[in-house]
C-alpha cells in the first residue's frame, strides 16, 4: 500500500534482480537482435560536470570520432533520431551523481544503506575514477578509492570537480581530495569541507553545486513528506510553523574553499524546497535547481483528493534559485493542470481550490509530471548536439512509486528547452526505455539518476539500480529540431499485424488460482484481494510500494520471503497490519498510513491481507 507494508524482508531479492535482467535483455533482443544482447552487458562507467578545458576538449572529441558508430541498441534505451547510446561502464553499484575533471576523467559517487535494503556493495570505496585512454569511447580503467563500508561509509550521492580538487557528499560530511597530476585517483588524505549534515528522515542525501568563485550550495531535502504532525498518516495537519524548515527543505551556501565548516541554519540561501536534487548553471550564471513535489495527496486527505488525483499531482518542478526565495513546501504545492501554487491540505486546503499565502511563494520556470522524481539536471553547453539543445535542460527522472493506480512514470531523461531563463517550449522524452518491461521501483532494470557533460561533448547518464553508465553521441543532421524519444519495445508486445485481446495481455492472469487459501478466506477473497492490491480495484496502492510482483522495492519490502519484520504471519496478523498502518518502521523511512491511505472497506482490507498471506505461503505450499 503507499506507505507500505513492513512485515517482510527482501531475501529474494537477489533472484528477483535475476529474473528482471533476463526479462530486460529478452526485450534488448526484440527491439535489436542478437548484438543488441551482446552490447547490452560491457562493464565500465562515466560521470557529470560543467567545467572543461578547451585543449583537452579537441583532444578527447578526436578520439571519440574514431569509435562514433552505433551499438544498434543504444546500450537498451530509446533515443530521438541522430543519437547514438553506448555503455561506458556497467555494475558499478548504486552510482549517483557524477563529475569530469578536465583530462576527461570521469568521478562518480556512489550510495548505500537503507534505500538499497541494505545489499551489499561493491568492495572497496564509494567514490569510483574512471577513463576512456583509448578513445574508444568506453572506460578502460575502472579504479575505486575512499572509504568503504569497513571504515563507515554509506557513501552518497552528491559529487563535483573545482579548482584542482574533487568534492564529494560522505554521511553527513562534504570532503574533498587534492586531484594529482601524475594518478587517476587521490594519493592524499581528504579533508572535511562541511560537517554536521543532517541525514534523519525521508531526504538524507546532500547533492551540491559550486560556482566560478567556490560558492558551494548544498541541497538539504526534508525529514518528512509534508510537515505533519504524523508524518504520511491520513488527517494528520502540518505543524504550525514548520520548524523543520530551519534546518531543512532548501539550499545551503558555504564556501568550497574553506576546511571545517560546520552546518547551522545560519547558511541557509533558499527555503521551501521539498528535495532539490538536481541542479545547473546556465551560460548567464543563473541557478536553477529541481524539486520533487511531495507525496500522497489521496492517502492522507481522501476526502480532497481521488487516487487518480493524487496519482497526477503534484507537479515536478524546475526552479531559478534566487536568496531568500521561498518555493513553498509544506504549504503549497504546485498544481500543473492550474499551472499555480496552491494551498496544501496540511495547512487549510482544500483540493486545489485555495490558494492562501501560496501567492506569495516562488513558483517554477517549468513542470513535469506528478511522481516522476527529478534526480539530476544538466544545462548543455556543448556543441556537438543540434543548436536546438543548446541552453536547455535535461533532467533525469529516477522513477514514480506513488502513481497508483495509474502506471508508474519517469524512468526517463527529458528535454526542457530555455530561453534566457525561462520554458522556451514543452518538455520531451530525449531517452526512454531504462526500466525495460516494467516501470516499478522494484522491476525496474535500470533507474536514471546522473548526469554529465563529458570534454567531449557527450552526455553521460548514471543508474544507480546495477550502475551502469551511458555515453550519448550524435551524428546526424547539425539543424535538426528537438524531437521526442522513439517509445522502447516491450517483451510483451503483440505480433506485427494482430492487435491482441482488447483487455492487453497478462501473462499472470491465472497465477491466483494456485495460490494457497488461509484458513477463514475463500480463492473469491484471495483474488479480489490481488485485484486491490494491483490497484485495479477500490483504489487500492500496495504496489506502488512493494511492486505489481510483491518482490519489494526501496520503497517497501518484499511480501513473498515468508519472513516477517513485524507480526507472526497469520492472517489475523496481517489484517490488523494493513488496517491499522505501520506509523514508525524501523527498517524503512517512511511510515505506512493504515490501510495504505486507500478508502478500503473492511472487506478490501480482509481480502488484501488474505493475498499477502498467499502470497507469503507459496514457498511453504
Amino acid at each position: 500500500m503507499a506507505g507500505r507494508m513492513t512485515f517482510h524482508t527482501g531475501q529474494r531479492r537477489r533472484v528477483a534482480h535475476l529474473s528482471i535482467a533476463s526479462l530486460f535483455a529478452v526485450a534488448v533482443v526484440l527491439a535489436g537482435g542478437p548484438s543488441a544482447l551482446a552490447q547490452s552487458n560491457p562493464r565500465l562507467s562515466p560521470a557529470q560536470a560543467p567545467q572543461v578545458q578547451a585543449p583537452q576538449t579537441q583532444a578527447l572529441q578526436g578520439q571519440a570520432a574514431q569509435s562514433s558508430a552505433c551499438a544498434g541498441d543504444n546500450g537498451g534505451i530509446t533515443l530521438p533520431p541522430g543519437f547514438c547510446a553506448t555503455v561506458f561502464a556497467d555494475n558499478l553499484g548504486h552510482v549517483r551523481q557524477m563529475a569530469f575533471a578536465p583530462n576527461g576523467a570521469l568521478y562518480v559517487n556512489s550510495w548505500s544503506g537503507a534505500y538499497y535494503n541494505y545489499d551489499k556493495p561493491p568492495p572497496g570505496g564509494f567514490l569510483v575514477a574512471l577513463k576512456d585512454t583509448k578513445g574508444a569511447g568506453r572506460a578502460d580503467v575502472i579504479q575505486r578509492f575512499g572509504p568503504g563500508v569497513a571504515q563507515g561509509s554509506r557513501g552518497g550521492t552528491g559529487i563535483r570537480v573545482y579548482n584542482g580538487a574533487l568534492y564529494a557528499e560522505q554521511n553527513d560530511k562534504i570532503i574533498r581530495y587534492a586531484l594529482p597530476a601524475d594518478s587517476l585517483v587521490p594519493n592524499g588524505p581528504s579533508q572535511v569541507v562541511v560537517s554536521g549534515l543532517p541525514t534523519n528522515g525521508d531526504h538524507p542525501m546532500h547533492p551540491f553545486i559550486i560556482g566560478p568563485q567556490g560558492q558551494l550550495y548544498v541541497d538539504l531535502g526534508t525529514a518528512t513528506n509534508s510537515c505533519q504532525l504524523q508524518n504520511r498518516m491520513p488527517n494528520s495537519p502540518g505543524h504550525q510553523p514548520c520548524t523543520e524548515l530551519q534546518t531543512r527543505g532548501g539550499t545551503w551556501l558555504y564556501d568550497a574553499n574553506k576546511t571545517n565548516q560546520h552546518f547551522s541554519p545560519a547558511e541557509r540561501y533558499v527555503t521551501g524546497l521539498r528535495n532539490g536534487e538536481g541542479f545547473a548553471f546556465d551560460a548567464s550564471g543563473r541557478l536553477f535547481a529541481t524539486q520533487h513535489g511531495r507525496d500522497q495527496l489521496s492517502q492522507n486527505w481522501p476526502r480532497f483528493y481521488t487516487a487518480r488525483e493524487s496519482a497526477r499531482q503534484p507537479a515536478e518542478e524546475l526552479v531559478e534559485l534566487k536568496r531568500g526565495a521561498d518555493y513553498g513546501w509544506p504549504e503549497c504545492y504546485y498544481d500543473r493542470l492550474q499551472k499555480k501554487l496552491v494551498l496544501a491540505p496540511e495547512y487549510g486546503g482544500d483540493g486545489g481550490k485555495k490558494v492562501g499565502v501560496c501567492a506569495e511563494k516562488t513558483g517554477p520556470i517549468a513542470a513535469f509530471p506528478g511522481h516522476w522524481a527529478p534526480n539530476a539536471l544538466l544545462i548543455y553547453s556543448g556543441k556537438a548536439f543540434p543548436a536546438a539543445y543548446r541552453g536547455g535542460a535535461f533532467i533525469a527522472f529516477h522513477g514514480s512509486w506513488n502513481r497508483a493506480p495509474e502506471p508508474q512514470g519517469g524512468y526517463n531523461v527529458v528535454f526542457q528547452p530555455l530561453r534566457d531563463g525561462k520554458a522556451s517550449g514543452d518538455f520531451v522524452v530525449f531517452a526512454d526505455g531504462f526500466a525495460g518491461p516494467v516501470k516499478e521501483p522494484g522491476r525496474a532494470a535500470f533507474r536514471p539518476t546522473g548526469l554529465a557533460m563529458g570534454p567531449d561533448e557527450a552526455l553521460y547518464i548514471s543508474d544507480d539500480k546495477h550502475g551502469r553508465i551511458w555515453r550519448v553521441t550524435y551524428q546526424g543532421d547539425p539543424n535538426a529540431n528537438v524531437v521526442p524519444a522513439a517509445a522502447p519495445a516491450l517483451a510483451t508486445a503483440a505480433p506485427t499485424g494482430e492487435p491482441g485481446p482488447p483487455e492487453g495481455i497478462h501473462p499472470g492472469a491465472g497465477r491466483t488460482a494456485s495460490l494457497p487459501v488461509p484458513h477463514g478466506a475463500t480463492s473469491a477473497e484471495v483474488a479480489r484481494g490481488e485485484r486491490i492490491f494491483k490497484g485495479e480495484q477500490a483504489g487500492g496502492t500496495c504496489a506502488g510500494c512493494h511492486g505489481t510482483d510483491a518482490e519489494g522495492s526501496s520503497v517497501g519490502p518484499s511480501l513473498v520471503s515468508g519472513h516477517w519484520l513485524i507480526g507472526d504471519g497469520s492472517l489475523q496478523s496481517i489484517e490488523r497490519i494493513v488496517a491499522n498502518g505501520v506509523p514508525k518502521p524501523a527498517t524503512f523511512n517512511e511510515p505506512m498510513p493504515p490501510k495504505g491511505g486507500a478508502p478500503l472497506t473492511n472487506a478490501d482490507v480482509a481480502a488484501v491481507a488474505a493475498y499477502v498471506w498467499a502470497i507469503g505461503h507459496v514457498a511453504q505450499k
